[in-house]
């Protein structure tokens, strides 16, 4: 996770969620299918969270590409 900050220039700190108790409470963590099969996983979210624990930007089911972008711009803005 820190390789990825670093990479590209994160100005917030992250959140690693191992047991997917945090990815459950917000709604990302569910079944999904493909190919026909479901499973349970994860569905790409980000959640940008300021100090006081206020939510400042939500994007359930984000691209890759979109996310980091999509972050940077709700928490700061040019």
């Amino acid at each position: 996770m820190q390789k990825f900050r670093a990479k590209y220039e994160l100005p917030f700190t992250l959140l690693s969620d191992l047991d997917h108790a945090v990815a459950t409470l917000y709604g990302a963590w569910g079944e999904k299918i493909r190919d026909g099969k479901t499973y349970m996983g994860i569905n790409r979210s980000h959640f940008l969270i300021d100090e006081t624990g206020r939510l400042l930007d939500v994007q359930i089911r984000v691209t890759p590409s979109e996310s980091v972008q999509r972050a940077l711009d709700a928490c700061c803005p040019a």
